[in-house]
């Protein structure tokens, strides 16, 4: 935590060391009356600050003596900057409160980054209601906050009644299934949201299954990322359904969620409708070359996905090979990368990759640089002759 923003000449260091040394309210004082008696200097000083900034401070500086939080010099400096970045800062609700208020009079500030700093549902409530007043901030990231459910629901609800918030990210909250019914929501309400991220949380097949129909029903969202949750079987069918019926997603993460064969057939039941999607990322969803072979149908027919990454499952030389026929039998594919990475393959499919290179140049296969079928041949030139 900085301390307040100290008068133009002092020496440098000695900002936060008279932060510690005050205390908080004392702090807060200091900081408020050497903006108040040199705001000329500052202006001069910093020569980007617009009329009404110093208000802005003031204002802030108000706020944190009221709740008895050290100020972030940083917002102290912000000027014009149109983005406000207060990453790992320890803010917490009180400091969320504090922030809340200033917020309200910076018409400047589009992206605000308040990743990692112990908010919780209180410090999200706060920020909710600036947010819904706010009509510049389009780029919000609250990731890794511990909001929960109702840190979630007070967010949602003040983006469905602000248009501005085109950028949402929401990983690591500890989001579940409760969490998921105010997000279905706000799909629902929210159409000028373009990218949602809601990686690293713990949303469910129930999760899967309230967020799948709203992502059908959605009008706007480009870009979706539920990698690293717990969408399983039923849930990852419920979001392949809902790609199925979606024409706007460009881009779907659901890596790292075991998916399985069920979830890889239903995506690929999904790209056969699907002319909207460009990127898709699949990879360690379980799924063996039966679902390889079933994702691949889609694949068959698909004309706009440019990117697919299916690295670290266990579909082996067979499913690899499913897929990259699937491909090599759609003349009007667009893919660009396939993405093998981590899978063992053998020569039949170093030959068909070949083969299909030639067909579509433009096309980059990432593979593991493992092979089990070179491995046996270097063995055998070291094995004694009988």
């Amino acid at each position: 935590m900085r301390g307040p923003l100290q008068e133009p000449g002092e020496k440098e260091g000695q900002e936060e060391g008279a932060a510690a040394a005050s205390g908080c309210p004392a702090g807060v004082r200091e900081a408020k009356k050497g903006l108040d008696a040199d705001s000329d200097s500052d202006q001069e000083t910093e020569g980007a600050r617009k009329p009404g900034e110093l208000g802005k401070d003031t204002l802030y500086l108000r706020s944190c003596r009221a709740y008895s939080v050290v100020p972030a010099s940083c917002f102290l400096r912000q000027g014009s900057a149109p983005e406000l970045s207060l990453r790992h800062r320890g803010l917490g609700p009180q400091g969320a409160r504090a922030l809340a208020h200033a917020l309200t009079s910076n018409p400047c500030i589009k992206r605000l980054d308040l990743r990692d700093n112990g908010l919780c549902g209180a410090g999200a409530e706060a920020l909710a209601g600036a947010l819904s007043r706010s009509c510049s901030i389009c780029d919000v990231d609250l990731s890794e906050n511990r909001l929960g459910a109702e840190g979630a629901q007070a967010i949602c609800a003040a983006l469905a009644v602000s248009p501005a918030v085109q950028r949402l990210q929401l990983a690591g909250n500890g989001l579940e299934e409760q969490a998921a019914q105010c997000l279905a929501k706000l799909l629902l309400a929210h159409t000028g949201l373009k990218s949602l991220d809601l990686s690293y949380n713990q949303l469910n097949d129930q999760a899967g299954e309230t967020l799948g129909p709203a992502l059908a029903e959605n009008t706007g969202l480009m870009e979706l990322n539920v990698s690293w949750n717990h969408l399983r079987g039923l849930g990852a069918i419920a979001i392949a359904r809902g790609l199925e019926a979606n024409i706007f997603l460009r881009v779907l993460d659901i890596s790292y969620n075991g998916c399985g064969d069920s979830g890889a057939s239903a995506v690929g039941e999904a790209l056969k409708t699907n002319n909207v999607l460009e990127e898709l990322y699949m990879s360690n969803n379980r799924i063996s070359a039966a679902g390889a072979l079933s994702l691949g149908l889609g694949l068959r027919v698909n004309q706009t996905l440019r990117i697919l990454a299916v690295s670290r499952n266990p579909m082996q030389s067979e499913g690899c090979s499913g897929v990259l026929k699937s491909v090599q039998a759609n003349p009007q594919s667009a893919l660009e990368l396939l993405d093998f990475s981590d899978i063992q393959v053998n020569r039949e499919f170093d030959d068909l990759a070949s083969s299909v290179k030639v067909i579509l140049p433009g096309l980059c296969i990432k593979m593991a640089a493992r092979r089990v079928e070179y491995k046996k041949e270097l063995l055998a030139i070291f094995t004694p002759s009988e």
